[in-house]
């Protein structure tokens, strides 16, 4: 084997190493194909309203209680409910 074709298949490994990363970081990466949402979506931005469900309760001031009355936290399969219909 002569030096110059040993040298070229010593180099090719590194090259296509490189070249094969590059090609899968485009791939996931989608760098050239990703969507720029603050440049192209138009929002149109309305004032806000209120329901009329939307009124003041009660208000507590302070954090001397360190949990709120009447929370469903231990209360899990109130809080997390499967969907009735599709069964699978």
């Amino acid at each position: 084997m002569s030096d110059d074709g040993g040298l070229a298949l010593l180099l090719l490994g590194p090259a296509g190493g490189a070249g094969l990363y590059w090609m899968l970081y485009r791939y996931y990466r989608n760098t050239d194909k990703s969507h720029a949402f603050e440049r192209e979506t138009v929002v149109d931005a309305k004032p806000v309203t209120g329901a009329e469900r939307d009124r003041k309760v009660d208000e507590i001031k302070g954090t001397r209680e360190s949990r709120i009355q009447g929370d469903n936290l231990r209360d899990y399969r109130k809080r997390v409910q499967r969907i009735r219909g599709d069964s699978s």
